[in-house]
Formats: C-alpha cells, structure tokens, sequence
C-alpha cells in the first residue's frame, strides 16, 4: 500500500479545506491527528486527516497543514478548537503526539517517511504491504 501525505499549507485558510475533507469523506475518515514540534523557538502544530484507501487502487491519502497552528497546549486557538469540534462531530478523537519539525531533516519527503513511520509503529496506519 502506497501512503503519502498531501500538504494543503500551513493551516490558515486551508485548515477550512482540511476540514471539508474530513467532512465529505466522512465514511474513509481514519484518523485525525495533531503532531506538536519546536519550530525556531515557538511551539507549533501540524494538523492531519488520515483517509481509508479508495476501493480501487492501493494509495491511502494523508491530508496536512504543517506546521503553522499555534501549539494549543501553550497558546489555546479557534483554529486547534474547531479541528477539535470536527472531529467530535464525525466520531472521531484527535491523536495527539510529539515530533521532530521538518527542519531536522534535509527534505521535506523525508520528514512525511519519517510520520509515517511513528503513525505505523503506533498501528493508526496499516504496514507496507
């Protein structure tokens, strides 16, 4: 199974569009998920919904805003708030863990490989098949 993330932005007006994902495939919705880093001294959020492959095909989508919400535990956010009140409203919690910023590695794709890794060891996504 191919797992890839699909970045929107940084979670300004886009976080609306992650949202609208979550949404209007309320029926793939798999997880939703917060990762909180350090990012050049402020304390940072990346929001992500993570999406059931289609039945057709063998690609299981992870939707992200990286990096731009405000840390929720240090600095409380409408936008952290209301990625919170979706969530609830589709059944689900949000999974929240700590990580490395994208900074620490030399690409941005191998910042995904390494989210990818923690949400497969974590069994919230299933392995490489």
């Amino acid at each position: 199974m191919i797992q890839r993330f699909i970045e929107l932005g940084e979670g300004y007006s886009d976080l609306y569009e992650l949202l609208e994902i979550a949404k209007t495939n309320e029926n793939r919705l798999a997880q939703m998920l917060a990762f909180h880093t350090k990012l050049n001294d402020k304390d940072v959020t990346s929001l992500a919904v993570v999406l059931t492959p289609a039945k057709e095909g063998n690609f299981q989508p992870i939707y992200i805003c990286r990096e731009g919400i405000p840390n929720p535990h240090i600095t409380p956010n409408k936008r952290f708030e209301l990625f919170t009140a979706t969530a609830g409203e589709l059944g689900k919690k949000v999974i929240q863990m700590d990580v490395k910023p994208s900074t620490f590695f030399a690409e941005k794709d191998l910042f995904f490989q390494y989210l990818i890794g923690i949400l497969r060891l974590n069994h919230l996504i299933p392995p490489m098949k």
